[in-house]
């Protein structure tokens, strides 16, 4: 499957938002015969089709050009939608010295979400109510401002891996707002991913068995030594570390069987959530399942005795001994950061190294990340412009490479209001901060055939065509404050040379805007937008003018609309989806 290979089988789906733009063919019968079969269920550890392998880079560091173009690859999937000004400042480094930066979490970390509702009562406007009493009737203000407030930290992200991470992490080790009904779980939930975005996926895994939003949604909390509560035992397994691998029969598959889920669940039992402030998590021994577990051949047939309330820490220890939990999570690390595919070779150049390495750092995630992100085979050509951007990185990703001007801390209330109203239009695109559809995640990123083309459907494809319509035209306005993508200012911050050119103009922003090149078509069409009709000089003509006289009406008018129509053009091209 080539990196175009979504728009050719998308193009009935996607000619709504290719405006004027041709179309590939679709696939003949043929092509579709030999587009490789998936062989694997939903929630299989890997994706191996027949044929022949779609790349054959390896984890060789990358030793070609280092410029704007492999800087924007790199941070296009480090970032939600890097800035010009970023793409510019990490071109003109080096891959490492990048990397270095991209693995460094900030010093500090963020201030908690704030109160900006008169309903919430118990904290005046703007200090936090995370350290409050629960109280249902404020749980509906505090879930908001908590998604907002998360929704503010990707759009004010900075260089790092971090934001990118703590979602990923989201995805994997999921909980739902809507069901743990207690925001300040959720927000300790999310700190406590954040903590460990870069850090030790082992030690995450023991933070988060017994954080309580985890304990709360996968029923934790009930789990007695004389009903232990199979759920979390059996989803830590299957969607956490080691994955089902292949079924060998009625229940069981080959990296765990159901014995060892009613083991785990023993295990775990005794832990409960902490309501009262500040919120956390306890063990109470008499809930305690005392006897000793014994585990499956798949775990060596391991035991563990009781150990009170550090008997779990050795049930994921045993866990990670085994060499699956390491391949598992590179597997999902693949697919968040380079392509759904995992063929034969890269099972056996990229998968199975990494996960090597993984283990040789005692599960620290930090040097994984460095080898992928600065290997030969993460530059390769295929692998550039190859994924469908989220809801999250399409939306977010817009807004931060337009630079949209959001309201300040000094506006709390419209500052919130704003970010709530992004996270509106991502759920309508189907992915919601806090609000994973089920235990597993996002299908996106693990249901077979499609992944992440599942993000582009006649749902959401209007949805995404909506959003960029009304940024680039009349902006979203609420009690007197707008954010809007300001297309002068958006000119006038290139360089003045390139402002002054159509040609140059149009260049900057689509190698901004878009991960491969466009033909010279697309790039006429794009003129003709700005230019109906007109020759080139026009441009420069008119730009010059307003220059000279910004106040004037018609001036203003007369390139403002130019620019609209042909950013709004720009955006609504197929490759715009991609990244």
């Amino acid at each position: 499957m080539n990196r175009r290979h979504f728009l050719q089988r998308n193009a009935a789906v996607l000619s709504a938002s290719s405006i004027a733009v041709a179309q590939p063919d679709a696939p003949t019968a043929t092509q579709a015969q030999q587009d490789p079969p998936e062989v694997i269920s939903r929630y299989a550890n890997t994706k191996l089709p027949t044929g022949l392998a779609r790349t054959t880079t390896t984890l060789a560091p990358y030793t070609g050009t280092w410029g704007y173009a492999q800087a924007a690859h790199l941070l296009r999937r480090s970032l939600f939608g890097p800035t010009r000004s970023e793409i510019l400042t990490a071109a003109g480094s080096t891959l490492t010295s990048v990397l270095n930066g991209l693995l460094t979490a900030p010093a500090t970390a963020p201030d908690p979400p704030l109160n900006v509702s008169a309903t919430d009562t118990s904290v005046p406007i703007g200090t936090t109510w995370t350290a409050q009493v629960f109280d249902q009737s404020f749980e509906g203000v505090r879930r908001a401002s908590l998604r907002d407030w998360w929704l503010g930290l990707l759009l004010n992200q900075n260089t790092t891996l971090v934001e990118k991470m703590t979602l990923f992490w989201h995805n994997h080790f999921v909980v739902e707002f809507g069901d743990i009904n207690d925001a300040r779980m959720g927000y300790e939930y999310v700190r406590l991913l954040r903590q460990h975005a870069l850090g030790n996926f082992r030690q995450l895994t023991k933070d988060v068995t017994v954080t309580p939003a985890i304990l709360r949604y996968l029923n934790g909390n009930q789990s007695t030594g004389g009903a232990p509560n199979e759920n979390y035992g059996r989803e830590l397994l299957e969607l956490f570390t080691v994955g089902k691998g292949p079924l060998i029969g009625t229940g069981n598959y080959t990296n765990y069987t159901e014995a060892d889920v009613q083991a785990a669940a023993k295990v775990l039992t005794g832990w409960r959530d902490l309501s009262t402030p500040p919120v956390g998590s306890y063990f109470t021994a008499s809930r305690h399942d005392t006897t000793t577990k014994v585990f499956s051949s798949a775990f060596g047939g391991a035991s563990i005795t009781s150990a009170g309330a550090t008997e779990y820490q050795n049930l994921i220890n045993l866990i990670f001994q085994q060499g699956e939990t390491a391949r598992f999570i590179v597997r999902k690390l693949y697919r968040w950061f380079v392509y759904y595919l995992i063929d034969a070779q890269v099972e056996t150049d990229i998968i199975q190294p990494l996960a090597t390495l993984l283990i040789q750092n005692n599960y620290d995630i930090a040097p994984v990340l460095r080898t992928l992100l600065s290997s030969e085979h993460f530059f390769d050509t295929l692998n550039v412009g190859c994924l469908i951007k989220s809801p999250l990185d399409f939306t977010v990703g817009m807004l931060r490479q337009m630079q949209v001007v959001f309201p300040t801390s000094g506006n709390l209330t419209a500052q919130y209001v704003m970010w709530d109203y992004i996270n509106g239009l991502a759920n309508v695109q189907q992915q919601t901060l806090g609000d994973p559809p089920n235990v597993a995640g996002w299908a996106a990123y693990y249901q077979t055939p499609q992944f992440h083309e599942l993000w582009i459907n006649a749902v959401t494809l209007p949805r995404r065509n909506q959003v960029t319509d009304l940024f680039i035209s009349t902006g979203y306005t609420r009690s007197g404050v707008k954010i809007v993508i300001d297309v002068l200012a958006l000119a006038q911050s290139l360089p003045a040379a390139t402002a002054s050119d159509c040609n140059l103009l149009i260049d900057e922003f689509v190698r901004l805007m878009l991960p491969i090149s466009l033909t010279a078509n697309q790039v006429d069409f794009l003129k003709n937008t700005l230019l109906p009709g007109l020759p080139d000089f026009e441009w420069t003509v008119e730009w010059q003018q307003y220059l000279a006289a910004p106040t004037n009406t018609a001036k203003k008018a007369a390139v403002t609309t130019k620019l609209q129509a042909m950013l709004r053009a720009l955006m609504g091209l197929a490759e715009y989806h991609l990244s």
